[in-house]
């Protein structure tokens, strides 16, 4: 089976996770702080905080804002349960916003429809790698006074006018999962240039502690500390960010290879009748960590039949609103979302991961190619 997502893992990987599995420091030492410099460095971003995932991630930049119970912020139904669970831990409440057909991303349009007196900070979702329409976001953040997070678990090396992906917004949210561009196993990171943001994220990955243990180790360092605020455990070790730091070295390889192949589905399945290909808009740079297309046939048949012939295709994602637990608590129509609905009903990942070969691509075109012939 060639399944949507795989890490690569390779000799220098596996070589700097023993290193440190042979030193002193296996957790909260200094590969953590050199898998943050490298992080700000390849991301241009004042600041980076590690931790244990992306949903960690999520949480304490929700909470680093500091905004009052029962606040909204407004996100995207058409991404992982994460980003809206992240509202939820922090006591908020989660308002959808429909997404735009061509990208699957947030549409500004609509996030002005959904402020209210309540709404504190927009979460937007660079879906599949395609970075947002930010400074759209950064307009409707200024003029309603308004907290952005970028959630770009998917964009990571994504560029916008230019810029990678890390510094738009108040803070920005990765992933680190084995699917993702690079990985620690689990892991995950904020970035924001935010001093005030940066010292409460540590705390906040620490149990709220303001001193983490490595401030406490020596001859000459005293006992004492404080528990500034309501934190969990979401610490990372140093195993996976020397795993971190040896993918980082990687990372612009395997976006080239991502970009190589997300070009040559688009090559091979522009004459296929019955897809629609995934659009990449002016001005941005694709990270790929998706390559998603949208069927005019059933979808379901569609899907048994590419897994029958060993290719992995998911679906990304079921929309938030549609699961138990949010019906259950917010009872919301789809109706309201037709556009994320459309899109959903049709939409299929087919595989795309650096350690593809040309073999590969060419396995899953003629199984999709086998499909049409017997149409």
């Amino acid at each position: 089976m060639l399944p949507y997502g795989r890490q690569w893992i390779d000799e220098q990987d596996i070589a700097a996770v023993v290193e440190v599995l042979n030193s002193d420091w296996i957790t909260t030492g200094a590969k953590v702080d050199e898998f943050e410099k490298d992080l700000c460095t390849y991301l241009g971003t004042d600041h980076a905080v590690a931790v244990n995932s992306g949903t960690s991630a999520l949480d304490i930049a929700v909470q680093s804002l500091d905004i009052p119970p029962c606040s909204e912020i407004i996100t995207s139904p058409f991404t992982f349960v994460a980003t809206s669970n992240s509202i939820l831990y922090n006591n908020c409440k989660p308002v959808f916003a429909d997404i735009e057909g061509d990208t699957r991303n947030i549409n500004p349009e609509e996030i002005r429809k959904k402020i209210t007196e309540k709404t504190k900070a927009i979460i937007y979702v660079d879906y599949a790698g395609h970075p947002c329409e930010i400074k759209e976001m950064q307009e409707i953040a200024e003029e309603n006074d308004l907290f952005l997070i970028e959630d770009a678990c998917h964009a990571l090396g994504a560029e916008y006018h230019g810029r990678r992906i890390g510094s738009f917004a108040d803070m920005t949210v990765f992933s680190f999962h084995p699917v993702k561009h690079i990985t620690t196993g689990e892991g995950g990171a904020v970035t924001t240039n935010n001093d005030k943001f940066y010292e409460k994220l540590k705390m906040l990955r620490n149990h709220g502690i303001d001193k983490p243990a490595s401030d406490r180790h020596g001859s000459r360092r005293g006992w004492g500390y404080d528990m500034k605020y309501l934190g969990r455990n979401y610490r990372i070790t140093d195993f996976q960010c020397a795993l971190g730091i040896s993918q980082l070295k990687k990372l612009d390889d395997f976006i080239k290879t991502r970009r190589h192949i997300a070009r040559t589905y688009t090559e091979l399945l522009d004459t296929v009748d019955f897809i629609e290909l995934p659009h990449t808009r002016e001005n941005v740079k694709h990270a790929w960590h998706l390559y998603t297309i949208l069927l005019e046939e059933d979808r379901n048949n569609f899907f048994k039949s590419m897994r029958k012939r060993n290719v992995g295709v998911n679906i990304h994602y079921i929309p938030t609103y549609r699961f138990s637990y949010y019906q259950k608590h917010f009872n919301i129509n789809p109706k309201e979302f037709p556009i994320t609905e459309e899109v959903f009903n049709k939409i299929i990942t087919l595989p795309l991961f650096p350690k593809m070969t040309d073999s590969d691509i060419l396995a899953v075109v003629d199984a999709i190619n086998i499909l049409g012939d017997l149409r």
